[in-house]
């Protein structure tokens, strides 16, 4: 049996497109039942916290899920097979802010919506920024705006539930614990 107690019996593909695959699971169920489950498997993410000390870099951009325009931290998926998380989150703020990280370290990971997926967030914290030229890398982010807020503004944001992003709400968080009293 599985330290969960639903021990994996194996999955059949429904679809895929080009990074995301739909599986339906199958598991046992601690009284001997069976349970099945539709999974979308998930490259993975990340997350960057561009923070100078006083500032963080955000950006607000489209997106058509949600189908409004959200500001969010630089983020991106784990999409170039191979390539380690941090090297992906120096890529992702360059692209999106024009700012490549001196230094990242990881705050912390997370499943973003571990009912249905299996993404994880890597959240990584960047500091010594140098500025570079912006990569846009979509429609979105050509369209994009960068905004640069003071921690107080981010708190404020935060408190009056303007950003709903739920990666950049759990990277700010983990910034402001992060934060040496």
């Amino acid at each position: 049996m599985s330290e969960s107690g639903f021990p994996y019996v194996g999955a059949r593909r429904v679809t895929r497109s080009r990074f995301l695959t739909l599986e339906r699971g199958y598991y046992r169920t601690p009284d001997g039942g069976w349970m099945v489950r539709e999974l979308i498997r998930h490259p993975g993410c990340v997350v960057v916290i561009p923070w100078d000390g006083r500032t963080i870099r955000m950006i607000r951009q489209f997106r058509a899920a949600a189908g409004t325009t959200l500001l969010e931290l630089p983020a991106g998926k784990l999409d170039v097979p191979g390539e380690p998380p941090e090297v992906t989150a120096r890529r992702e703020a360059i692209e999106e802010i024009g700012m490549r990280p001196g230094r990242l370290r990881l705050l912390h990971r997370t499943f973003l919506s571990p009912g249905f997926t299996d993404e994880v967030c890597h959240i990584y914290l960047a500091e010594d920024l140098e500025p570079v030229a912006v990569d846009p890398q979509g429609a979105e982010e050509r369209h994009a705006e960068i905004v640069t807020m003071t921690l107080e503004e981010v708190t404020a944001e935060l408190g009056r539930g303007s950003i709903i992003d739920a990666k950049t709400l759990i990277g700010c968080y983990a910034l402001l614990g992060a934060r040496e009293p």
